[in-house]
């Protein structure tokens, strides 16, 4: 009898389902609300390379369980930043166009998602933060796919400020596509349009529309990644996450 690796028996963070050639990819890891960890990061990876070789995938929707679509790195098994950085890539790369279904929290690096993201769809329980400043480090990695995205003035107020921010204003400086009061609703025309799309036309406009996009991405990529591993690295994180997770705030708050 062999000895089965642990990782092997675990079930996967992310749930696929497909129909009339739509992918839904479910991020569905309640225990820490769907935070970026090691584990997420691959398994979500893994899914969309899978997407990417399908024939019968016209289009990824990227959605979530329980109230969170992604609470941001996990702090207690945090991915490495070029893991991150890969999945950024591998979303903008895909030959498919994704599209995310947010009706509930989302913070930080799940903000990275987004911007990757071609499409996103906001409902009105969707909330968003760039919290990253308040436990010590800086939005790195996701700014690769926000900065292109995104209004630049609210984009460094919300960088700088950690503060929250609802779906109508999301849709405004460009996190989201759209916003309303029933995200699927919002989203019918978008996979009807879809499926009425040749697929070679979908992957060579997606690659029009993100060449730029990709260009920037791998002009910062490795410049952004080393100043992540730095700043997570750095007394003011440790103190910035330990205080996160001890349910206090960290010794610089005034």
């Amino acid at each position: 009898m062999t000895e089965t690796d642990p990782a092997t028996t675990l079930s996967p963070l992310v749930r696929a389902t497909h129909h009339r050639g739509i992918t839904t990819l479910t991020l569905d890891s309640p225990a820490n609300r769907n935070a970026l960890s090691a584990r997420l990061v691959r398994d979500l990876s893994d899914a969309l390379t899978r997407c990417g070789e399908d024939d019968d995938v016209r289009a990824v929707v990227l959605t979530h369980t329980g109230n969170t679509f992604c609470a941001g790195a996990d702090l207690r098994d945090p991915p490495d930043p070029k893991a991150l950085v890969d999945l950024l890539r591998r979303i903008l790369e895909l030959p498919r166009p994704v599209v995310a279904r947010v009706t509930g929290h989302v913070r930080a690096g799940g903000l990275g998602l987004l911007g990757a993201c071609d499409i996103a769809a906001g409902g009105p329980d969707a909330g968003f933060a760039l919290t990253e400043v308040r436990i010590g480090v800086a939005p790195a990695v996701i700014s690769l796919t926000l900065h292109p995205r995104t209004d630049p003035r609210a984009l460094a107020r919300y960088c700088l400020t950690g503060e929250r921010f609802g779906p109508a204003e999301a849709a405004r400086i460009g996190v989201l596509t759209m916003a309303g009061a029933d995200v699927d609703d919002l989203l019918e025309p978008v996979l009807d349009g879809l499926r009425r799309a040749s697929p070679r036309a979908l992957a060579e406009t997606k690659r029009l529309l993100t060449a730029k996009v990709l260009e920037n991405f791998d002009a910062d990529a490795g410049e952004l990644t080393s100043l992540s591993s730095r700043l997570f690295a750095s007394a003011d994180a440790r103190e910035g996450m330990t205080a996160f997770l001890e349910g206090r705030d960290p010794g610089w708050v005034l």
